[in-house]
Order: structure tokens, then C-alpha cells, then sequence
């Protein structure tokens, strides 16, 4: 296992993320991990802010 810092674009705006992942993984599935990661995070926030 490994962690890897990203920075990922979402609606306009670019936020830091780590991800844990195996050794070995592709870099293009790194980044899916990591923009699904931010999306869950922000839908999850604006989700909140709305109730």
C-alpha cells in the first residue's frame, strides 16, 4: 500500500486529496479513486448545507 497526494479539479475548483492504494496500480485508476473520492466529499457537503 501506498498513499498519493493529488490535486483534483471538481466544478471549478481544484482540491487536494490523498488516496491509499496497492503498489502497482495504474496511474489512470490513482486519479478515478481520487476524483470519486473529492465527488463523495462535496455531494456529501452540499447535502448537509441544504438540510
Amino acid at each position: 500500500m501506498m498513499e498519493v497526494f493529488l490535486t483534483i479539479a471538481y466544478k471549478g475548483k481544484n482540491y487536494h486529496t490523498n488516496v491509499i492504494v496497492d503498489k502497482g496500480i495504474s496511474w489512470e485508476e490513482i486519479h478515478r479513486v481520487a476524483e470519486a473520492q473529492v465527488e463523495k466529499q462535496w455531494s456529501k457537503r452540499a447535502f448537509n448545507l441544504t438540510a
